[in-house]
């Protein structure tokens, strides 16, 4: 039986980010991953999922030695973001606000992994369990992971950066707070005939967000990611129409910002909210989607996985033994946050997400005002690009 000080279960990027970050305090890592990244190539079309990294994100992965990697790959820096409900109501914020070269980055999330993989093989103290998946955790001082394949791992801090539906939390008996927004989210990556590849924009209506992520362009012709937020039952509709037809609805319920657009692939999935009400139990921590998950309204999500990650490595660093007393202390640093985030997000998209005549009127007022408030708008940005 191989012995590991922690077992990370999910190779992803905040899993993996996990395990690179403890094999450098020196730890003895093992890395259980059902799938390795597929590698890169340019010509590759631009996968459907994509994250946007605030620099506190881009600082992290610098410090774990992944982003140079990622970046010689593709990456789209984005200097501009607009918000807004009625054309004249907008908020604008630019990262020359901040005296920034630019707000951050569009980056696709299988070569953020792909760059920290680039990394995790480097590393003698890190062992990959792959293709391979969790089957059990038999808990006791030190914990028995059992895999798939039938190999046993003991480890004496398991990590659980396995998902939303994290086994690893479901087996150490941490429950969940969690609802259905009841709304399914889009993502439609397009050819775009405007340039617009430093600007990231957001249209609230009653339906749900109309939003664009610019991506890299490739053979001098821009492409962005579009997502868009309906019921159920709209983006079934719309996932069942051809590309030609996607593209006239596309333009008809799109701002005219968008310009004219060539359809080149597409992908939903439900929006859900769940918070772990505990991070850690029986020598388990989450971190990532396994331990929250939030509307993707700001895309938020995986920055909040790496600040997680950011901060579990700052409370362990110099432990010989990571007890109950360091999960905690974990825990009290990051739980506050990742509910501020979530609750934050929470009100905003159901603020706008009706069409109720005065409160209409008062959002678009508030969206006039913030564009116009100085030190607390430069104050919002900075928080949300995790600066504060």
């Amino acid at each position: 039986m191989s012995k590991f000080d922690v077992a990370v279960i999910g190779g992803g990027m905040v899993g993996a980010a996990t395990a690179i970050g403890f094999a450098k305090q020196g730890r003895k890592v093992a890395v259980v991953e059902g799938y390795a990244p597929k590698a890169f190539s340019p010509e590759q079309p631009m996968d459907i999922r994509v994250s946007a990294i605030s620099e506190h994100s881009v600082a992290i992965l610098d410090e774990l030695g992944a982003w140079s990697d990622i970046a010689k790959m593709r990456v789209c820096p984005y200097r501009r973001l607009e918000t807004w409900e009625h054309p004249e109501c907008r908020t604008r914020f630019h990262s020359e606000e901040l005296g920034m070269p630019q707000l951050g980055y569009i980056v696709e999330n299988r070569l953020i992994q792909l760059g920290l993989w680039q990394q995790l093989t480097q590393y003698e103290n890190i062992e990959l369990f792959c293709p391979d998946t969790l089957e059990n955790i038999e808990f006791d001082e030190v914990n028995k992971v059992v895999l798939a394949s039938g190999t046993t791992l003991e480890a004496e801090l398991v990590v659980g950066a396995d998902g939303a539906n994290s086994k690893v939390r479901s087996l150490a008996g941490i429950g969940v707070t969690a609802w259905d927004y009841r709304q399914h989210c889009m993502l439609i990556n397009v050819r775009t005939a405007l340039p617009q590849q430093d600007i990231t924009w957001q249209q609230f209506t009653s339906s749900g967000p109309r939003s664009f992520l610019p991506l890299p362009s490739l053979d001098g012709v821009g492409q962005g990611s579009l997502v868009w937020y309906d019921s159920p039952k709209r983006i079934k509709q719309l996932c069942a129409m051809t590309p030609e037809k996607l593209r006239e609805d596309i333009l008809a319920h799109f701002p005219p910002e968008l310009g004219d657009i060539e359809v080149l692939q597409f992908g939903s999935f439900p929006l859900t909210r769940r918070h772990a009400q505990s991070y850690s139990k029986k020598n388990c921590v989450l971190v990532g989607d396994s331990a929250h998950t939030i509307n993707p309204l700001a895309g938020q999500g995986v920055n909040l996985g790496f600040k997680d990650v950011e901060v579990l490595l700052e409370v362990t660093a110099g432990q010989e033994v990571i007890g109950t007393s360091v999960l905690n202390h974990y825990q009290r640093k990051r739980k506050p946050d990742n509910l501020l985030m979530q609750s934050g997000m929470d009100l905003f998209y159901k603020g706008f997400s009706n069409d109720i005549a005065p409160l209409r009127f008062m959002r678009n007022a508030a969206l006039k005002i913030a564009e116009n408030s100085g030190p607390l708008k430069k104050q919002v940005l900075k928080y949300a690009l995790g600066l504060k």
